[in-house]
């Protein structure tokens, strides 16, 4: 899952991109409202978590963009005006989700769990598929009743190989899914994660690759 953290603070904007990121979150980081509109125009986003005051571009402005864009992406709005108006001016402009400075990180990163959620299409609490387990709300994996200990990576390529029900992934979309705009394009960085899972979820394989065209959990 993919989310762009717009926020002219740059400390603030490292510390909410580093806790989510701990989360399984693909994160990338804009601190105005041009780069961010940059970035939105080439990238695909689950969430963008969004500052309403922005240097260069208003995030009224981005927010703008990204309703009348018309795609799935969820915008979480910040901002440091506690008056119920500004609220209600921020969803109006399209914005999917309210918060305050300061806030708690623990309770940004459920608001964006919860977004995520509705930026796709509904899917079970927990996966199940091949004998796998995914609970992706208290990130644990299970294959066939044992705990598997996955790393950050390890435990998004398989949550987007479980959400696929047996369609084939291409390394490329997995790259787009899992990892952020900083990933070198070329690298084999998906080939070493898939055969690391391959190895901690044991046997039989479960992970099949289709040559040429992508990785799947038939």
């Amino acid at each position: 899952m993919r989310v762009l953290v717009v926020e002219d603070e740059t400390l603030m904007a490292d510390a909410i991109a580093e806790w989510l990121r701990r989360e399984a979150f693909a994160v990338d980081v804009a601190y105005d409202g041009a780069a961010a509109l940059e970035r939105l125009g080439v990238n695909e986003y689950d969430v963008v978590v969004l500052d309403r005051d922005l240097p260069l571009v208003h995030g009224d402005e981005v927010c703008r963009s990204i309703v009348a864009g018309g795609g799935a992406t969820r915008v979480l709005m910040l901002t440091a005006a506690a008056a119920v108006r500004e609220r209600v001016a921020g969803l109006s402009l399209g914005a999917d989700d309210y918060l305050t400075k300061p806030f708690a990180l623990v309770e940004l990163s459920a608001r964006v769990h919860a977004l995520t959620r509705r930026a796709r299409p509904a899917v079970p609490p927990r996966l199940a598929r091949a004998g796998i387990v995914l609970d992706p709300g208290r990130h644990e994996v299970y294959r066939d009743g044992r705990y598997v200990a996955l790393s950050r990576k390890e435990f998004a390529v398989l949550a987007e190989l479980m959400r696929a029900e047996g369609a084939v992934v291409s390394a490329e979309d997995l790259l787009e899914r899992a990892w952020d705009e900083h990933i070198d394009p070329f690298t084999n960085v998906v080939r070493v994660t898939v055969m690391k899972l391959r190895r901690k979820l044991g046997d039989p394989q479960v992970v099949e690759t289709v040559p040429g065209v992508g990785y799947q959990i038939s």
